[in-house]
């Protein structure tokens, strides 16, 4: 079965190709901006804004200034704003009320060209958020993460299937592998619910085992590779230029 094609601006979410990603973890207007012009200048195809790092995050009259700043400097890439929870190994322990409302409002402003959201949280917001999105015509990420194990490869796959059952526009799992075989599940979980759901997917296998699941999305389907430009954001990112290369090589 044949995988949905998500285009966000000028970029496609498909089986087959993987688009790249760098991350902007600054705390300040400045630190987002100035890691904002550094990564666009490697042109990725999408910046993944992580608003968890940045301290103002709550301050609606500042957030606003800032992203409509970053709407102008960032032209026809795309813009995936993230808040990742302490939960889920974010840098801010927002309460979920607060997540939830911070969410709501990014979507009601359309400062966002996509947005993600986490996967374990209280169904009926997030279902209520993703209908919000797609009102907005603003594409959802559904994401989980388990900083701490590989799950077993039928979990990882039903929970694909879960993320898709809950209209995810793109299904994102990332894991700690504890060993080789772990990062084999992960890959292998992947290719076969590529194989079964209509929607792309993103997968990942952390820290420097799990290195290789982040150069072989064509082959096993994940969609989207996040790199770096200085800091990384999660155990195991490579470089925007080591990524390039490693895909290359492998096509």
């Amino acid at each position: 079965m044949p995988n949905k094609r998500v285009t966000v601006k000028n970029s496609r979410f498909e089986s087959g190709k993987t688009n790249i990603a760098v991350p902007v973890t600054g705390v300040t207007p400045g630190e987002i901006l100035n890691q904002l012009r550094r990564a666009l200048a490697v042109e990725p195809d999408v910046i993944e804004w992580r608003i968890d790092f940045f301290k103002q995050v709550l301050n609606q009259a500042v957030y606003m200034d800032l992203a409509k700043t970053i709407s102008r400097l960032i032209g026809d890439t795309v813009l995936l704003t993230t808040f990742r929870t302490t939960h889920e190994g974010g840098a801010s322990n927002l309460v979920d009320t607060d997540y939830y409302a911070t969410c709501r409002w990014i979507l009601e402003n359309r400062l966002t060209d996509m947005i993600d959201i986490e996967f374990n949280r209280d169904k009926k917001t997030v279902a209520d958020l993703i209908k919000l999105a797609h009102y907005q015509h603003i594409p959802v990420i559904l994401s989980n993460h388990d900083f701490q194990a590989t799950p077993d490869q039928q979990t990882l796959i039903s929970r694909f299937q879960q993320m898709a059952a809950r209209n995810a526009d793109v299904a994102k799992i990332a894991v700690m592998p504890q060993n080789s075989l772990d990062v084999l599940t992960l890959l292998t979980a992947t290719t076969i619910a590529n194989q079964k759901l209509t929607i792309p997917l993103i997968s990942m296998s952390m820290g420097e085992l799990g290195k290789i699941s982040r150069i072989t999305g064509p082959q096993f389907g994940s969609t989207l590779s996040f790199a770096t430009v200085g800091q990384a954001s999660a155990p195991g990112q490579l470089s925007v230029e080591d990524v390039r290369k490693s895909f290359k090589i492998l096509n």
